[in-house]
């Protein structure tokens, strides 16, 4: 064997036994002569010390030992000497005197420390990726990824549930300019599409009888990138027959309980909260609400309709809405502090941010407090829940408008003023999402979720009403799964009657071309006795950086890709040579020069 413990699990117990351990040089310290190593694997760290007086032969060797060095040791374990026990290394009780050395392999001088304190920008670790997977930080993210795996794995068999493999190979979807292309050799000038989900996939095997489906799936989306996406991702995929939407929660919510267990050790209390769409865009502004902390919007139209101030009054002439939201302890807040956050929210077209401070003394200050009565402010003060030493900040402009906006100003307070424990995971579920979204630009209606979806049973009749209706609210059955204001799942109950697929088909202004171009094998199937389905999807690599509190879900993939789609380390992606592109008959069309020719 070339190892007998590996450098984690070494402890008092094991003194006085010849052991041989094989790991990477941490690093080395000359103390007088004696040598100290900390040897490293992904288990953790063992003191191996080399004394001169008893292993003369290997010393020569040792003095030349480096960072990343990879190494065997033979010796004796013995325990610290007094006063130098490390409580903080699960094996700092001992230490290994060595009686052999062996070099298995040299290392370059790695261009960053592989510790958990290193600098090293992002470019960088991603370029050396195989040095950055070392460091115990890391490899803490891909273990504890591991279990969760696992554990869902488990928890889902136990449900009986299916683990079934579709297609990596398959048609481009109905959001085709968003799909990853993989000429076909075969079929010159075909080409086959990397799945952005297995959607139609799976629906197709509950109408094949196998009523419990799972797979943890790699799913591709040539996207604009931020630190929460990627352009391959993994998601929990999921699909039941004879379901409602009380059986997909209890399920994912089974699957969550058994995942955070054996991944972190937390224990989430389910079942989940739920609310519907309408009273999170009313009350938070937003479909992904934090729960975490309070400070829910109110709407203050009706308190404010004959004040002074014309803002407010002609927003809502003009149909719009006022909302307030209470700032904690912010009447101390300066004028430049404000200023940042009218900025803030002109993110989403806010023209400002108009506020009234509370002082201590009972007086009422700010730009616009001049415009109310005292009766008004005590109104809405009681409204928002504020009191003395507070400040009330609104939104009055379209539902468009002050929505997104105070529920970006609501997350920024949120954290800035510490009002919630980041280590605290709140899940809610989110329902009743509108069917149908209106496309100014392309002046058509779009699926809000994708067009599969089914329409609530009591607003079917309402699609027959679409045409030219803007604000027709249908609603649907889907749902999405909310972690700390962070949509992580998305699903909803199937359409299974062709009829009403076609009716949705023709509400999208799809022709009958187009419907057999893109769907007709699926649209065929469900004539074939589909059973009533639903299913659901949660997000991997978003829930693991969330249970571990990274931001940056690049942070627990092994080998992600930057924010430019490409990966520093394997240099994807590349240029291919001009008989590979023969060969798959395509050719590339360079982009024309911005720069002006010397004729211009």
């Amino acid at each position: 064997m070339k190892r007998t413990h590996t450098c984690g699990e070494l402890r008092a117990s094991d003194i006085d036994s010849t052991i041989t351990l094989c790991g990477w040089v941490q690093n080395r310290r000359d103390h007088g002569g004696v040598l100290f190593i900390d040897l490293r694997d992904r288990y953790g760290l063992t003191q191996v010390v080399f004394d001169p007086d008893e292993v003369a032969e290997y010393m020569e060797q040792a003095q030349a030992l480096r960072a990343e060095w990879v190494v065997q040791i033979v010796g004796r374990v013995r325990p610290r000497p007094e006063g130098t026990v490390n409580p903080k290394m699960a094996t700092g009780e001992i230490e290994v005197r060595t009686e052999k050395l062996e070099i298995l392999s040299h290392a370059k001088t790695p261009p960053f420390e592989v510790d958990d304190y290193t600098e090293a920008n992002e470019e960088l670790r991603l370029q050396y990726r195989y040095l950055d997977l070392r460091r115990s930080r890391m490899q803490h993210s891909l273990i504890t990824r591991h279990k969760a795996l696992q554990a869902v794995r488990r928890s889902l068999d136990e449900m009986g549930f299916l683990e079934i493999e579709t297609p990596i190979l398959a048609k481009s979807t109905p959001e085709g300019a968003r799909d990853y292309l993989v000429p076909s050799r075969v079929h010159p000038g075909s080409f086959y599409a990397l799945p952005q989900s297995p959607q139609i996939f799976k629906q197709i095997l509950m109408i094949s009888g196998f009523d419990k489906y799972f797979q943890i799936c790699r799913c591709f989306r040539d996207e604009d990138l931020r630190a929460d996406r990627q352009p391959e991702f993994t998601q929990i995929d999921l699909e039941m027959s004879f379901a409602d939407p009380d059986d997909i929660f209890a399920v994912v919510e089974t699957v969550m309980q058994d995942m955070f267990k054996a991944a972190i050790a937390h224990d989430l209390p389910i079942p989940f909260p739920r609310m519907a769409y309408a009273e999170a865009m009313e009350k938070y502004g937003c479909d992904k609400p934090d729960l975490r902390f309070g400070l829910e919007l109110q709407d203050v139209s009706e308190l404010v309709k004959s004040c002074d101030f014309k803002v407010f009054t002609g927003a809502l002439e003009r149909g719009g809405i006022v909302k307030a939201i209470r700032g904690p302890g912010m009447c101390s807040w300066s004028r430049k502090q404000m200023d940042d956050l009218a900025k803030l929210v002109a993110i989403h077209g806010a023209k400002g941010l108009a506020y009234i401070k509370l002082e201590a003394d009972g007086s009422c200050g700010g730009p616009v407090a001049k415009f109310f009565t005292a009766e008004t402010i005590a109104e809405i003060a009681k409204r928002v829940e504020a009191v003395p030493g507070d400040c009330i900040m609104f939104g009055a402009d379209s539902k468009n408008v002050v929505n997104p906006s105070l529920a970006l100003l609501r997350n920024h307070l949120g954290k800035a003023l510490e009002l919630y424990d980041p280590k605290k995971f709140n899940f809610i579920w989110i329902t009743e999402f509108p069917l149908l979204e209106w496309d100014e630009e392309k002046k058509e209606w779009a699926s809000s979720h994708h067009p599969f979806t089914q329409p609530l049973e009591e607003d079917l009749p309402l699609l027959d009403q679409v045409g030219d209706n803007h604000d027709l609210l249908i609603r649907s059955s889907s749902y999405d799964l909310v972690l700390n204001g962070v949509e992580v799942a998305s699903g909803s109950i199937r359409i299974h009657n062709s009829d009403v697929q076609e009716k949705i088909f023709r509400t999208l202004r799809l022709t009958e071309d187009e419907i057999k171009e893109r769907f007709g094998f699926f649209v065929n199937a469900l004539q074939y006795g589909t059973p009533p389905h639903a299913g659901i999807a949660p997000g991997f690599d978003r829930l693991i950086a969330m249970m571990l509190g990274y931001d940056n879900i690049r942070e627990v993939i092994a080998f992600p890709k930057t924010q430019k789609a490409t990966c520093p380390m394997s240099e994807a992606p590349s240029p291919v040579d001009e008989k590979q592109m023969r060969e798959l008959s395509i050719s590339v069309r360079k982009k024309p020069s911005s720069k002006p020719s010397e004729q211009d």
